[in-house]
């Protein structure tokens, strides 16, 4: 039996030292200081942080990053 196969050819990245790293983890650390963990009185509730805080990650990576090509070949 064959199965489809998805091969990823882009990725996300964020260059290091760049102008966008430093507001990632700007943003970043200004998401992580605003999250509501006050009243987490149950697994639910942390549950719900949680999310929150998965779906902040992902919209400031991706406001961010950029899009590249993943190459074949090894760069030297």
């Amino acid at each position: 039996m064959i199965f489809e196969e998805h091969i990823q050819i882009k990725k996300h990245i964020i260059v290091k030292d760049s102008k966008e790293e430093r507001n990632f983890l700007a943003e970043l650390i200004n998401s992580i200081k605003s999250l509501n963990i006050e009243h987490i009185s149950s697994k639910e509730s942390l549950g719900q942080v949680v999310q929150e805080f998965a779906y902040n990650i992902d919209k400031i990576w991706f406001k961010h990053s950029k899009v590249v090509n993943i190459t074949k070949h090894l760069k030297l």
